[in-house]
C-alpha cells in the first residue's frame, strides 16, 4: 500500500479504498477477473513483467505469462489486458 508491503489482515478496507494498482484496475475494467483462482498469480507475474516491459507486444506477454493457468476467461483477453495495463502504466509515469 502506497508502495510498501503491508499485512492485509491489519488494514481496514476503508484504508485501502481507491488504491488499486493500475494493473489491477485494468484487470477489473477489462472483465478478465472471473472465478479469481488465477488472478493473483496473473497479476503478480504481469506486474513483474511490466516493470521492465512497459510497451510489450502480445508475443512478449504470451512468453512472460507461460506457466499461469486460467480456465475461465481464456488467454486472449488476459494478454490484451496486460498490453493495455502496460500502456496505462506508461501514461501514469
Amino acid at each position: 500500500m502506497d508502495g510498501r508491503v503491508v499485512t492485509s489482515c491489519l488494514i481496514l478496507g476503508v484504508e485501502a479504498d481507491g488504491r488499486l494498482h493500475p494493473l489491477r484496475e485494468v484487470f477489473v475494467t477489462h472483465g478478465v477477473v472471473q472465478c479469481g483462482f488465477c488472478t493473483p498469480g496473473m497479476i503478480l507475474s504481469a506486474k513483474a513483467f511490466l516493470e521492465t516491459h512497459r510497451s510489450p507486444s502480445r508475443e512478449e506477454v504470451k512468453r512472460a505469462m507461460v506457466g499461469n493457468l486460467c480456465r475461465c476467461t481464456g488467454y486472449m483477453r488476459i494478454i490484451d489486458t496486460i498490453v493495455a495495463a502496460g500502456q496505462r502504466m506508461s501514461e501514469l509515469e
